[in-house]
């Protein structure tokens, strides 16, 4: 009998409940609790959930609740701030640890990262992982197994948590064929509601849907890139450069609603001055403003402009922040204001 193939897999690493298992390594009275992490931990002030352990879970309770809602639901929950610096610390000790393995690693975020590994087993590597993460940081994670980076992330979800999943070629309509397309990466509720519109309901359909009929309602681009996830190709790369942000934003929650126009402008221009800050320390200047408003109780709407000359100049960079308002509602409450600034491309 020969021996099983070497070949070339992309593993793709998530951490469980990240934040959540990180206050409970902080605090191990909180083991088997329900435990909410977001905003400044007061479930009576406006804020969203960040994440939740998988006991407050069982509630409904996930990223996105907003924070009233998830005392409503869980009265007895632990409410808890967000500690980004805690987070980024526990976060940087789990992608060195991966970087032992020997193989590319490329980092996701706080709790997540792609691994492009040679082996002839890749449900042992995907053991060892979990083993050498676990025994370094006293977090689980789950893995994913795929033969690109698209089917690898959606083959993490499938096996949560502390899951071990394939999805290649050979299962992805087996697997993914029936579900709804929300279930690929890169798909979301509303565009799920357009494809429903279209008559696809289902990954399978999507796949067979003709790219044509996919462009003339979801653009030229975009349309016949969701039929190719639907049939699960991806060729990007597992890279190890270090990633670079591309914007960077600010937002603020108001536990009163702002009314009037110029209250709103004006909370615009600070968030715009305290963005340009982050872009000069990264020396990138704006090259693009967007607006984020999200009205009472919770509907959100952007508006975005290009800067024409990249710049630092503080009274360019709240002007056209401040202008972009007038693209919104005036006659509706404001609960929360954010700005984004994309930057310029490092040189």
């Amino acid at each position: 009998m020969s021996a099983p193939t070497t070949r070339r897999w992309v593993l793709h690493v998530d951490l469980d409940q990240f934040i959540a298992a990180v206050e409970v390594l902080r605090n191990p009275d909180l083991l088997g609790r329900p435990v909410v992490v977001g905003g400044r931990g007061d479930p009576t002030e406006r804020g969203v959930v960040s994440t939740a352990s998988y006991e407050a879970r069982e509630f409904g309770v996930v990223s996105g609740t907003p924070l009233r809602t998830a005392a409503r639901r869980i009265p007895d929950a632990v409410f808890l701030p967000v500690d980004a610096e805690a987070y980024s610390a526990v976060s940087a000790v789990v992608m060195d640890t991966l970087r032992t393995l020997g193989v590319v690693v490329e980092v996701m975020g706080w709790d997540e990262a792609f691994l492009d590994v040679e082996t002839s087993d890749p449900e042992s590597f995907a053991e060892t992982v979990h083993d050498t993460v676990l025994d370094a940081t006293g977090l689980h994670c789950s893995v994913g197994i795929g033969d690109n980076k698209l089917r690898a992330k959606i083959a993490t979800d499938l096996g949560k948590p502390r899951g071990i999943f394939r999805l290649t070629e050979e299962n992805w309509f087996a697997v993914m064929g029936a579900r709804s397309p929300e279930a690929l990466w890169g798909i979301g509720r509303k565009t799920s509601k357009k494809l429903a519109a279209l008559g696809i309901f289902t990954v399978q359909q999507l796949a067979e849907a003709p790219d044509r009929e996919l462009a003339a309602v979801l653009g030229p681009n975009m349309g016949p890139w969701y039929a190719r996830i639907a049939r699960g190709i991806d060729h990007s790369a597992v890279s190890a450069e270090p990633w670079v942000a591309k914007s960077h934003s600010r937002e603020t929650t108001f536990q009163q609603n702002l009314v009037d126009l110029p209250s709103i402008t004006e909370h615009v221009r600070r968030l715009a001055d305290r963005v340009r800050e982050d872009i000069i320390a990264e020396n990138r200047p704006a090259v693009r403003v967007t607006v984020k408003v999200r009205y009472a109780p919770f509907d959100t709407h952007t508006a975005s402009m290009p800067i024409t000359d990249p710049t630092f100049d503080a009274d360019v960079i709240a002007d056209s922040a401040a202008a972009l308002v007038d693209r919104f509602d005036h006659g509706r409450e404001v609960r929360l204001l954010g700005v984004r600034l994309e930057m310029a491309p490092p040189t």
